[in-house]
């Protein structure tokens, strides 16, 4: 198994690849080829094209929730790619999202036309393909992210009310455990996943100034002590700062990846 980072906020200084306020991932395994997002824009396509990967090799593409920085990019994907399946939650493509945070604005994505065959259309937890869960309608045993008090969903009145992210899924393949931007929480993703975990990897929504330094610590400690042999890559939309505070409960069983980040 090996996973590559196409689309990120962040790359090294000396790198020629691209960045975003987006996310996407080629995960590939023996079996299949997975996009695991797709950024807000054609992001990803250059930077597979500068670090020589082939998307027309991809067979899934797994949208982990309806905001635009992680499904916008899909209609290019969709462009040179004729046979790739988009799963994703049934919820997520008719709904219409905004941020107040800083000020009103859209997260909506533009959704492509996508032939109806080739369109998974996900409402309850299930084996998508042999070795390919994904995981609905999470439960919110434990805290949300205090990030998601800005953003919203509009209702059927056109009424703007606070998200639930019943529109996000996550997705588990041999181990890995893909978060998206964990808007349910982290620990309410990983709870609602019966199956091993041995690397998550994905955005945490942790942003700096919204949890304070000890509610961090004290969520790290939780991961440390229930998950002690998982390995966490996180970046996106973890803060900077929040990333320190967990690096130094968690030390090298957390690490965080970049545009062209290749593990595996």
């Amino acid at each position: 198994m090996r996973w590559t980072v196409l689309s990120d906020n962040r790359s090294s200084d000396d790198s020629k690849l691209l960045t975003e306020h987006g996310l996407s991932i080629l995960l590939e395994t023996e079996r299949h080829c997975i996009l695991l997002d797709t950024g807000a824009s054609d992001v990803f396509v250059r930077n597979a094209e500068l670090l020589g990967i082939d998307l027309d090799a991809v067979d899934y593409v797994f949208i982990s929730h309806g905001h635009n920085d992680h499904a916008g990019g899909l209609r290019y994907l969709l462009q040179q790619n004729s046979r790739a399946q988009v799963i994703v939650s049934s919820e997520a493509v008719v709904g219409h999202y905004y941020s107040k945070r800083h000020w009103l604005h859209s997260l909506t994505a533009e959704w492509p036309d996508v032939q109806k065959e080739r369109l998974m259309a996900i409402d309850e937890t299930c084996e998508v393909a042999p070795d390919i869960h994904v995981i609905a309608r999470i439960p919110h045993v434990h805290p949300m992210p205090k990030g998601n008090e800005y953003l919203f969903v509009e209702d059927k009145e056109g009424n703007l009310i606070q998200d639930d992210f019943r529109h996000e899924l996550a997705l588990y393949v041999g181990g890995l455990l893909f978060t998206g931007c964990a808007h349910s929480g982290l620990e309410n993703i990983l709870a609602a996943c019966p199956w091993d975990v041995h690397t998550v990897v994905g955005g945490f929504h942790l942003l700096d100034g919204q949890e304070t330094e000890e509610e961090v610590a004290a969520l790290s400690q939780k991961l440390k002590a229930n998950y002690p042999q998982t390995l966490f890559y996180t970046s996106h939309c973890t803060g900077d700062n929040v990333f320190k505070v967990m690096k130094n409960v968690l030390g090298e069983q957390i690490q965080s990846f970049k545009c062209g980040t290749m593990i595996g």
